[in-house]
């Protein structure tokens, strides 16, 4: 599934295409709820079935939401 620069998926606004890898594409996107920039990952239907590669991605965004940037 890929998503076009202005789609909305959910709370989000897709403002750009950063690039795509082994478990799917990765778009810049707008929070409306957060009022900040978030990233989203896209993953294939396949990709979504797979236990292993779903907890891969929750583990993944874990590790990504705990970096802070305003030190």
């Amino acid at each position: 599934m890929s998503l076009a620069v202005g789609a909305t998926l959910g709370p989000h606004r897709v403002v750009e295409h950063i690039g795509s890898g082994g478990m799917g594409d990765v778009y810049k996107a707008e929070d409306s709820r957060l009022d900040r920039a978030v990233a989203l990952k896209v993953l294939p239907a396949a990709a979504v079935r797979d236990e292993v590669r779903r907890q891969r991605l929750i583990q993944e965004a874990r590790a990504a939401s705990s970096l802070d940037k305003t030190d």
